[in-house]
């Protein structure tokens, strides 16, 4: 199954990233398919409390449903464009195939979904608009390649169940010990084909400080920005894994 999938045009690393088009919200996460659907006027992020010399000041964000999908998309768009495709392909020995391409973007949404499912109904509602956007996004970049339109649609189907179960295999093995974590992406990113242990401790060790340094991101930044900076694959210097900078935003959340 996967050889069908990498058997489309190589070298899509190259290709032109695509703005989705508007459809119907209809994809789900494995955890969150009965998530509430939130109200398409406006949403409230809790206040955060801060304290100072006496007193305390409290500040609350207004999100509208639509500045959530603008977050999500930047959100995803940091997924595709800010992660290093090339050091990927080399260090880990993939092909730089469309499957490839995906497998790579599906480890750091998957990522992102962790995260963002930590903030709540708010949380829950962004983590479907990324998964939608991403859907979105592969069907274009099938279409630019030019995938038939019969071979696009199996090759979705295909690709969505992998995605599924995907993700269940990650949530598995994030809450397992490195053993747990390696052996989820022994499945799932090298598809059982790794046969040099370095290309996995190298990912255990990628996925263990990736997820560190989103949790230490404030969720209320997350939803009113989206804006998300990846660790680099071999750190050059560990310490500079610090408390990223609170991005610059207005009450508008833009």
């Amino acid at each position: 199954n996967q050889t069908s999938i990498s058997q489309w045009v190589p070298i899509c690393s190259h290709l032109v990233s695509v703005s989705p088009t508007p459809r119907q919200w209809d994809r789900t996460l494995s955890s969150t398919s009965q998530s509430p659907q939130m109200s398409p006027s406006r949403i409230w992020v809790e206040p955060e409390q801060t304290a100072g010399v006496g007193t305390q000041q409290s500040r609350k964000y207004h999100i509208t449903s639509k500045k959530i999908k603008i977050a999500a998309l930047r959100m995803y768009t940091s997924c595709v464009e800010k992660t290093d495709f090339e050091e990927f392909f080399l260090r880990c020995q993939m092909p730089d195939t469309f499957n490839s391409w995906f497998l790579i973007t599906l480890l750091h949404v998957w990522m992102c979904l962790v995260r963002m499912k930590q903030e709540g109904r708010t949380g829950k509602y962004m983590c479907r608009i990324i998964v939608h956007f991403m859907w979105e996004d592969v069907e274009q970049r099938g279409r630019v390649m030019g995938v038939n339109s019969y071979l696009l649609k199996k090759n979705m189907a295909l690709m969505t169940n992998n995605f599924y179960a995907a993700i269940l295999g990650y949530d598995e093995g994030i809450l397992s010990d490195d053993r747990g974590l390696a052996a989820a992406l022994w499945r799932t990113f090298f598809n059982q084909k790794c046969e040099d242990p370095r290309q996995l401790e190298l990912l255990v060790e990628y996925v263990r400080k990736q997820m560190q340094y989103l949790d230490s991101m404030k969720g209320e930044d997350l939803l009113l920005t989206g804006e998300v900076k990846w660790r680099p694959l071999v750190e050059k210097n560990p310490q500079s894994i610090l408390k990223p900078h609170t991005p610059t935003y207005n009450d508008e959340g833009l």
